[in-house]
């Protein structure tokens, strides 16, 4: 196995380029809802967010990143220190190592042990074992041209996954963690801050050299645990680390950007107040989970349950479209919907909800639970299936000018039933428009044969007008069409999505 993976790193280490890393991932002055890395533009795209790649030992990485950029994955997004709870709900993340194989960033010397059986962690000493990894991961996604979203820390959402944290008091010889999990992400423990803080640093000197790096402060964050920190709370502890990395960054004269996304509200059931995060100077980038009730700009949208199977196709499109006159890029990230049912309903419904949110100014990053310890570029069933289907979409849309695009149905004015219709359009006259069934899985009639047409109201002059299917990457023969009036367009029957292109004929006159 050892053999096997250095004979891949060997392989890519002589077939790719060393690129310098003067270009970081900023976001494009053009169009600030988009983001440039090495001077081309780029929209994140993934199924392939393996957040466990780094912490778990025995996850092979190497596969997994070839895999990645084979299927034309764009981003992944590693989490630095926190640790899933091992449970029966997803038994197979790579975020929930066995404890003798989780790599924290500070060693386990002991004396003593921690509450999870093994050493206790020293956080006066950082681990090599830890950082040699981490390197090694950036280098080869870096040489991929992969970006890496790394997660500096995480809600630890109850007692039990607290327990396995180096920065509880338990864990640790310096007995530095004297808070309850509600308050983990909080300013009221004075050296538990001083510690994360410390931690936080250290990562941006470890890691701000690579070009291919971005930093969400926190997942999830978290408050209004009746007795605890607010979300309020949480966000002032949110604006104190991202000042330390900051601070840090520009101490060795690097700017990377921080994504992220204002604190939850455990008391209002589950309630995101997505408003918080694009007024902050703490986020770059803002990130959005899927959660029923999440509030923007004055609406609020139901994103889906965690691990619902629930679509919510029309609920998506609103929002990324309520985001997109907002000046930060918005990131539909750890997109879970559906992620943990890995069968061709749940594939499904991410193709769906991934292709509305990309047509509409997001970017869209999904966790593929097909990727486990030992099937680290997934299964046959997903490469044939959601792997593909990703790769499908992240070809078409590095095709299309989405640098000078903007999101517009306006010049489809007629579908059939059950559809949501997305669409853009650009300045050099090329159209693209997404139609996606609506149905939940619930309805009996979700995935049904669909049929009719579409009117399309475009400016006078002549047209291609072609079709493509989301499922087989394969594009029909283009029609020409003229402009000016409303024309028809017969669509041939389809299951749940198909995509209409449109190109203005340049006149030669």
């Amino acid at each position: 196995m050892r053999a096997t993976r250095w004979l891949i790193v060997f392989t890519l280490l002589l077939t790719g380029s060393f690129l310098s890393a003067q270009d970081v991932v900023r976001v494009d002055p053009a169009n600030p809802k988009y983001l440039l890395f090495r001077d081309k533009p780029l929209l994140l795209i993934s199924a392939s967010e393996h957040y466990g790649s780094v912490i778990n030992r025995p996850f092979y990485y190497e596969k997994y990143l070839a895999d990645a950029a084979n299927h034309k994955m764009t981003m992944t997004r590693t989490f630095l220190l926190y640790r899933e709870l091992q449970s029966a709900r997803n038994p197979s993340s790579p975020c929930k190592p066995e404890s003798p194989d989780y790599i924290a960033p500070f060693e386990r010397t002991g004396p003593g042990v921690a509450m999870d059986g093994e050493p206790m962690y020293d956080l006066d000493r950082w681990n090599p074992e830890y950082f040699d990894r981490l390197h090694r991961f950036l280098e080869l996604a870096s040489k991929l041209g992969i970006v890496v979203e790394l997660t500096v820390f995480s809600n630890t959402y109850s007692n039990d996954v607290w327990s396995l944290n180096p920065f509880r008091a338990e864990n640790n010889l310096q007995h530095v963690g004297h808070v309850e999990w509600e308050d983990y992400t909080s300013l009221k423990d004075a050296e538990l801050v001083r510690r994360q803080s410390q931690y936080a640093r250290k990562i941006v000197q470890e890691t701000s050299r690579y070009d291919n790096v971005y930093y969400e402060i926190c997942n999830e964050p978290g408050g209004g645990v009746s007795g605890h920190s607010t979300p309020a709370e949480v966000d002032a502890w949110q604006d104190y680390m991202a000042k330390a990395i900051k601070d840090e960054m520009s101490r060795l004269g690097r700017h990377h950007l921080l994504a992220g996304q204002g604190a939850f509200n455990y008391a209002e059931h589950v309630d995101l107040p997505m408003d918080t995060a694009f007024k902050s100077s703490s986020f770059d980038i803002v990130n959005d989970h899927p959660l029923p009730n999440t509030h923007l700009d004055g609406h609020t949208y139901q994103m889906g349950n965690f691990m619902s199977k629930e679509l919510m196709l029309q609920q998506v499109k609103d929002f990324c479209l309520e985001a997109y006159h907002l000046s930060k890029p918005t990131v539909l990230d750890e997109d879970n919907a559906a992620s943990m049912y890995r069968d061709l309903t749940g594939w499904t419904i991410h193709r769906k909800r991934s292709w509305t949110a990309l047509m509409n100014g997001c970017h869209y990053d999904y966790i593929d639970f097909s990727i486990t310890v030992g099937s680290e570029s997934g299964t046959n069933a997903s490469q044939a299936a959601i792997r593909r289907w990703m790769q499908h979409l992240a070809e078409f849309m590095s095709a299309f000018d989405t640098r000078r695009a903007q999101p517009s149905t306006a010049w489809i004015s007629g579908y059939p039933q059950n559809l949501v219709v997305s669409g853009m359009l650009t300045p050099t006259g090329k159209y693209v428009a997404y139609l996606a069934d609506e149905r939940e899985v619930s309805n009996p009639l979700a995935g049904a044969k669909i049929r009719g047409s579409v009117q399309l109201s475009l400016p006078s002059g002549e047209y291609k007008v072609g079709l493509y299917s989301p499922v087989t990457g394969e594009f029909s023969p283009m029609l020409t069409m003229k402009g000016g009036a409303p024309s028809e367009l017969v669509l041939p029957e389809f299951n749940q999505d198909i995509v209409i292109m449109v190109t203005q004929e340049k006149n030669t006159n």
